[in-house]
């Protein structure tokens, strides 16, 4: 996933979230709606949430020092759960008690056309942002569903604006029908209802945006397309005659970390030996752009040693298996 892809998002929706927001604090000035409130909360919290993701991108450009050397790639996997932190605090949770509030509390909406008003262009607004992060995910998406591409993605960008854009576009709609049946009943209870189901939709939201990059942070493997092109890559048949085991690790969504135990002739030189992995090394970079960290150890391939099955201390985890389809 391209940073410059995720970043054209990023500015639609900080931009489009900017101006709601301002338009949703005027519409509850002027009609008392707590949804209007939660609403403007939850745009404010989204802007803050998309500067977030700029800051964690920019920060993630870093150079790799001593003390980091495999760089700062992570810093944008951080960034994108410190977001589902602050949409769960600042966004789900106040809306949960503001409705509650408004439910114990009740009172009419006035100067209902403020909040309609400015329901009405929201909707817009997040539409045109919605459609930016739509346009961006389908040039990586490829054949995977929507589902699949937020749970595989190994940039947290696109999804992390998806979700958003969705949940606002979503919660759009609920207040509009808390305002809507406030009005229609003359009962400011509906203003609350419809506060508490944003505040529930927003949590959820930030529940599937924590687990998901809470993987991404503990470190997750090349997906399975990579994982078979660097084994095919690996071989050459002539040196380098098998793979005995493998491991990947995303050092950041561009950067991948891919360590080999690899089979050679047991009469092979030195010399032919470090000749067969730097051109290994070579078919892996070429098969898979971002694979830049590589470690291949050789070694003697046994069949009886094989048949003995996995020894966990000279494998750490084990032998290798095919990475699960997150």
């Amino acid at each position: 996933m391209s940073a410059s892809g995720g970043s054209r998002a990023i500015v639609a929706a900080l931009g489009a979230n900017l101006a709601i927001a301002a338009s949703k604090f005027v519409a509850f000035a002027f009609s008392g709606s707590s949804s209007m409130l939660a609403e403007g909360v939850h745009s404010l919290a989204d802007s803050g949430n998309q500067a977030l993701l700029l800051v964690g991108g920019k920060k993630a450009q870093r150079e790799a020092t001593p003390q980091h050397p495999f760089g700062y790639g992570r810093e944008r996997y951080i960034y994108a759960f410190l977001v589902s932190i602050v949409l769960f605090s600042v966004g789900g949770m106040f809306a949960i008690y503001e409705g509650y509030e408004k439910i114990k509390h009740p009172h009419a909406i006035e100067h209902w056309y403020w909040p309609v008003g400015v329901l009405v262009f929201a909707i817009i607004a997040e539409g045109f942002s919605f459609r930016t992060a739509i346009k961006e995910s389908n040039e990586l998406r490829g054949t995977l569903s929507w589902s699949q591409f937020i749970r595989r993605a190994k940039a947290p960008e696109l999804p992390v604006v998806l979700l958003e854009d969705f949940g606002a576009l979503i919660g759009l709609v609920l207040a509009l029908g808390g305002v809507g049946l406030a009005l229609l009943t003359g009962d400011g209870v509906w203003d609350g209802v419809g506060t508490v189901c944003i505040g529930v939709l927003l949590v959820l939201i930030a529940l599937v945006l924590a687990g998901e990059t809470k993987s991404l942070l503990l470190g997750e493997s090349a997906g399975l397309d990579d994982v078979r092109k660097i084994e095919a890559a690996v071989v050459d048949g002539h040196t380098v005659t098998g793979l005995i085991h493998m491991r990947t690790l995303h050092l950041g969504p561009e950067e991948l970390l891919v360590a080999a135990k690899i089979a050679v002739q047991h009469d092979d030189s030195a010399a032919q030996v470090a000749t067969a992995i730097n051109a290994a090394e070579a078919r892996i970079r070429e098969a898979v752009p971002i694979a830049r960290v590589i470690y291949l150890e050789p070694d003697i391939y046994s069949a009886a040693e094989a048949a003995k099955g996995p020894d966990r201390e000279a494998t750490p985890g084990g032998p290798a298996q095919p990475p699960a389809d997150h």
